[in-house]
């Protein structure tokens, strides 16, 4: 049977290497499984694949709390956006904890949420998510969400994220 960081490299030659990425975060994120540094100990030069798998371990971080956090931290940074922070905290003007967003930018108030069906399904996250909503308003953070759809069409949501970073760049600018 094969250790979590062994199946990771084992997968070098049957997934790309997106789906290679996801897979390390989940084994070194929420999964626990093993440690960036075990992946790293398992590549051996010469072996096929291994250029997936060193291609795919430098974008490997841990954070990412679902397979689709993962792939939409890689359409982001792909896309040329600086890489975002994973998880961030985020408290009200009285230092009162107000959410913890998926992704986002903490300097310039831009947080990324990937939103999975349960959160328009169940009532009681729906209404969660509504005032969550609202005190990231207050706050003055634009929040970008995105659904499943979003990320096999990336580009609607990553214009308004474009428009987003260029608010705040003005604002920051003023004329």
């Amino acid at each position: 049977m094969s250790t979590p960081a062994a199946l990771w490299y084992e997968c070098r030659s049957l997934l790309g290497v997106r789906a290679l990425v996801v897979l390390g975060d989940h084994i070194i994120g929420p999964g626990r499984l093993a440690s960036r540094e075990d992946l790293e100990r398992t590549i051996h030069p010469g072996d096929r694949g291994v250029v997936a798998a060193r291609t795919a371990l430098e974008q490997i971080r841990p954070g990412a709390e679902s397979p689709m956090e993962s792939v939409l931290r890689l359409i982001v940074v792909d896309a040329g956006f600086p890489e975002p922070a994973l998880n961030i905290d985020v408290a009200d003007a009285r230092g009162v904890f107000i959410g913890r967003v998926d992704m986002g930018w903490a300097d310039l108030r831009i947080a990324l949420e990937y939103d999975g069906d349960h959160h328009r399904t169940d009532r009681e996250t729906f209404s969660h998510d509504q005032g969550r909503r609202n005190a990231f308003v207050v706050e003055d953070w634009l929040t970008i969400h995105v659904t499943a759809p979003d990320i096999s069409r990336p580009a609607g949501f990553l214009e308004r994220l474009r428009q987003a970073f260029e608010l705040r760049r003005r604002a920051d600018h003023p004329r």
